[in-house]
């Protein structure tokens, strides 16, 4: 793992998700088609901040009785050992995933006291009102029941709708979506940022000009044509 503080991931909180994937195709442009997610997210709480953190993963079942499951307790143990802070990265595997809960009030409060900032899946979540506070999760849908529920696999590769993420890879996200940002990558971010915004003011500018028009929009777009 690349030697990063706290300090150094939590500057990449000031920005949301699309940015630092902007960002990242300065960087890491080889990344441009991958490493996020790419079937919509439903977010528990949009007001939150961009949250960052190292992942912890497992794999979940619910749609049947448990014929071999992981240790909760093991998991558990997993999840707050080891850099921090972290973001628990679960794949539900059921052939419809969602099925059944894993997350809700009782999991967002135990994992938020073992320092887990959020939780991004594929599986589902609920109890929407009763969830700890400042607990982000990014789920695939909002179902009412646990059904059968439990873990299959803990510290594991996972991949939630697109998003392949292993141990300790390091996780932005929000009410967009996620990513996964190289280590590498955490200390170019900022000056990446930078030379995005002044890129964009450029044509944000002459937009939001009175008599914005074609001919400015050409002028103003000069050879930047990639701008999104």
């Amino acid at each position: 793992m690349t030697n990063l503080t706290s300090a150094d991931l939590d500057v990449l909180t000031q920005w949301d998700t699309p940015t630092i994937c902007n960002a990242l195709e300065i960087t890491n442009p080889e990344r441009r088609s991958f490493g996020y997610n790419v079937k919509p997210l439903t977010c528990l709480d949009p007001s939150l901040p961009p949250m960052i953190g190292y992942a912890r993963t497992a794999k979940i079942r619910a749609a049947a009785p448990a014929t071999v499951s992981a240790d909760r307790l093991e998991y558990y143990e997993y999840v707050a050992t080891g850099a921090t802070p972290t973001i628990v990265v679960i794949e539900d595997v059921d052939p419809s995933p969602g099925y059944g809960a894993f997350w809700g009030e009782v999991q967002t409060n135990v994992h938020k006291g073992l320092g887990a900032k959020g939780c991004v899946t594929n599986g589902c979540f609920r109890d929407v009102t009763d969830s700890a506070a400042g607990f982000q999760l990014l789920g695939g849908m909002v179902n009412p029941s646990h059904a059968h529920v439990h873990l299959i696999d803990i510290n594991c590769p996972v991949n939630v709708h697109g998003m392949e993420v292993v141990h300790d890879d390091i996780i932005h996200a929000d009410l967009h979506g996620a990513v996964v940002v190289p280590g590498d990558a955490v200390k170019k971010i900022p000056d990446a940022v930078d030379l995005l915004i002044r890129r964009e003011a450029v044509i944000l500018e002459a937009a939001k000009a009175p008599g914005f028009n074609f001919e400015k929009l050409k002028a103003a777009i000069g050879t930047q044509a990639d701008i999104h």
